[in-house]
Order: C-alpha cells, then structure tokens, then sequence
C-alpha cells in the first residue's frame, strides 16, 4: 500500500495560546483548516482529522465541506486523551488505510502541494518514518517530527512510550529507523513550518 497517500491532520490541541481553536479560526476568509486541505487535494487519497473530543467533531464536519476535495475525510477523536500529538499519531495510524502517513499540525497553513509532493516521493519500506530537518543558526540539526511520515508498524512504539508517559516524539524518532530528508529552502523553512501558536504569529495583513 506504498502508492496509497494517507495524511493524519492533527487538531485536538487545547490552543491555549491562540486563545480560540485554531483549525477553525479563519485565515484570509477561511478556517485555517481548509488551507491545509486545499493544499491536500488532488495529490492524496485520504485525511484522517484527529480531535479531541465530539463536539469538535461535530464542528469540524460543518466547516468542512467534504464535495470539495478529491480525497476521503474521516473524523476521530483522540484515543488517549491530553497526551499531545503522540496521541494523534496513534489514534491516525490506527485508522489509515495505508501503511503510512504524513503528519501535519492544523495550524500551519501555508503548506504547499509541492512540499507534500517531495516528501512522499521519499517514501521507502526500508525505513518507518521520514523526517525533513533544517540547520539552524548554530549549525544545529532542528527536525520537523510534525511534517513527517510515520509508518503504522509504529504503533506499538508509541503505546508504549504514552504508558510510560514519555510524550516525546524525538524520543519516538530516536527509536525507530528513520530517514532523515535536509530542507535547505530558507523561504520554505520561514513559511511552510511556521506554526501559528499565538496572535502574535499571525501577519496582520492574513487574518479575515
């Protein structure tokens, strides 16, 4: 099932810091959401949304309009409750109909068709998760853990470490055999993985 494009999109968040939930907030006239999706469409086969809890559900399902993507949406709640993204990942790779999937956050809307294309083509069954990372500054190596792929033989790996409440997807990543995929893009780095945590992220000149 490696020709099978699957992608886990995460928002069971609490978004304390943004101070509203963040996948709906609107961006340029649109939950931030239905960015991300129309980013997704036509280049994948299925979404796996991820929440925190029915009534998010629900939401979700009235500002999301399923006819106009090409792909197939499957709302979930969280399995594990309050466990951060870790939870996420589990409760997706259980419910893909592939044996991986790309991670993405709810709140970085600016990803793009081609950064999702990319990361795919890296696909390999010799490996159960692909990773991009940049060098900071510093000459530091800083992954993105959240624009990965995961395979699902992961799964166990990830019950054990939230039994053991080591909520750490470096410590995932450190465990499994991955493949590790350089973005040295500077313009991509700024946009596609900037995550909207707070007001403050956001330009003034994006929001409505």
């Amino acid at each position: 099932m490696i020709n099978m494009k699957s992608v886990i999109l995460l928002c069971g968040g609490q978004s304390r810091r943004m101070g509203q939930d963040k996948g709906s907030m609107k961006i340029m006239n649109k939950p931030m959401i239905n960015h991300i999706l129309d980013s997704l469409n036509n280049i994948i086969n299925e979404v796996i949304i991820v929440l925190n809890n029915k009534d998010k559900i629900n939401k979700y399902k009235k500002i999301i309009n399923q006819n106009n993507y090409t792909f197939q949406i499957q709302f979930t709640e969280d399995e594990i409750k309050n466990k951060g993204p870790l939870s996420g990942i589990q409760t997706g790779l259980k419910n893909i109909s592939s044996n991986y999937a790309l991670v993405l956050p709810c709140d970085t809307p600016f990803i793009t068709k081609k950064h999702i294309n990319n990361i795919f083509n890296q696909l390999d069954n010799n490996y159960n998760c692909i990773i991009p990372y940049h060098d900071d500054k510093n000459k530091l190596k800083t992954t993105e853990p959240l624009h990965g792929i995961y395979n699902k033989n992961l799964i166990p790996k990830i019950e054990e470490q939230l039994k053991s409440n080591i909520l750490s997807l470096k410590k995932l990543i450190e465990k499994s055999k991955c493949k590790f995929i350089k973005i040295d893009n500077k313009k991509l780095l700024k946009k596609e993985f900037k995550n909207l945590n707070s007001p403050k992220d956001i330009p003034l000149n994006i929001v409505h």
